[in-house]
């Protein structure tokens, strides 16, 4: 099984369906502050890092290995 492209593949779809994973990603987290409201700060955190992750992937290795130095809205 060939990794590299795996990873490239899995690369190319998240660049393409970033806006459906991020709506997933607000969904997931809100489903999760419903059910456990007293760890909405850790949930928004790790909402945040899983979007950044999201547009560090995004950018598919433009500009460098940190996939383009863009930064995700906040």
């Amino acid at each position: 099984m060939d990794f590299n492209n795996l990873k490239k593949k899995a690369q190319d779809a998240l660049g393409k369906n970033s806006g459906k994973v991020e709506q997933g990603l607000d969904k997931a987290s809100g489903f999760a502050k419903s059910r456990f409201g007293k760890q909405a700060d850790k949930i928004d955190g790790a909402t945040r890092k899983a979007k950044e992750f999201l547009h560090k992937q995004e950018g598919g290795g433009k500009g460098g290995p940190e996939g383009g130095g863009q930064q995700p809205p906040r």
